[in-house]
């Protein structure tokens, strides 16, 4: 098993015990901002059974229909992960509204309040385990596993100050109202982790910083040759593929050639993890002069 297999694993066994606390915590107050703050929990739990399927797939080798690995998997997890998210969100709608036509007296608030505050306080420690650890590893599913926490967290906080100053008040209609804003910020958490899970499907490039850092490094080991053009980068999962084409004088050997191109290669991985690198060697006559690096190079 994977490093990122063992802490999704440790994601399900956290979400079913949060699960656990949130739902005792609807269960004796009959609160409907509480019961929203549970269904999320479901959803958290079954992110992270999704998120270790994923976990396992991606982690396959290369074979002969997936030449360049399985990493794309997460993305897929990702993705439904925010599905999943924004039918939560609905679900809560629903409840609120019911909530706001027959209003629910609240029973044993303490007793709740003291439930939901041990489960967030898991939530939000294991949510930057994960944030930090997917980071590291470069890992989208628990990435995304960790955003998707640390929103649970945030609306369990302010469900739980709004259920005890519902209780302290003895407002029955606050409590669909904070159930409804909930939903409104669990639907943007959804939409927003696919919009960020499509955007790797979809390739997207590397952060302007990142790129910068590349090029600088490209031509700070490129001595020797004449010119670099079209260079692209994309992220593939934990991959980020990177490829550009080296301009070399014509009468230069391939063994020097390449000697740059490793050169090149060694600086890179030094510098960042899972790189995949293609280098194409032209000679001097393909030289693009007005390339991003033209004349930077020597």
């Amino acid at each position: 098993m994977t490093t990122a297999s063992v802490y999704a694993s440790g994601s399900i066994a956290v979400g079913v015990a949060v699960l656990a606390l949130k739902t005792a915590a609807w269960w004796v107050t009959g609160s409907v901002a509480l019961y929203s703050d549970a269904l999320e929990s479901i959803v958290n739990v079954a992110a992270s059974v999704l998120a270790l399927a994923a976990l396992r797939f991606a982690s396959r080798p290369a074979d002969a229909n997936h030449p360049y690995g399985h990493d794309k998997a997460e993305f897929f997890a990702a993705v439904l992960e925010g599905v999943m998210i924004v039918i939560a969100a609905l679900s809560i709608f629903r409840e609120a509204w019911h909530a706001w036509l027959a209003p629910r007296d609240f029973a044993l608030p303490a007793i709740g309040l003291a439930l939901s505050a041990v489960a967030t306080l898991m939530n939000g420690g294991w949510a930057l385990v994960l944030l930090r650890v997917g980071k590291r590893l470069r890992s989208p599913a628990l990435e995304g596993d960790g955003r998707h926490l640390i929103s649970d967290v945030v609306t369990s906080v302010a469900i739980g100050a709004g259920f005890g100053l519902a209780a302290l008040m003895g407002s029955r209609l606050l409590d669909p109202l904070l159930a409804a804003g909930a939903g409104v910020y669990v639907l943007w958490a959804g939409a927003s982790l696919i919009r960020r899970s499509v955007g790797g499907l979809m390739d997207m490039a590397p952060d302007s910083d990142t790129l910068r850092r590349i090029e600088a490094i490209v031509a700070a080991n490129s001595t020797g040759s004449l010119e670099i053009h079209d260079l692209r980068a994309r992220h593939a999962g934990r991959l980020t593929f990177l490829d550009f084409h080296l301009v070399v004088p014509g009468g230069m050997t391939v063994r020097d050639a390449h000697a740059i191109c490793d050169r090149i290669e060694a600086a890179l991985i030094a510098d960042m993890d899972h790189l995949a690198i293609v280098i194409h060697v032209e000679p001097e006559e393909k030289a693009k002069r007005d390339a991003p690096l033209a004349g930077t190079i020597g």
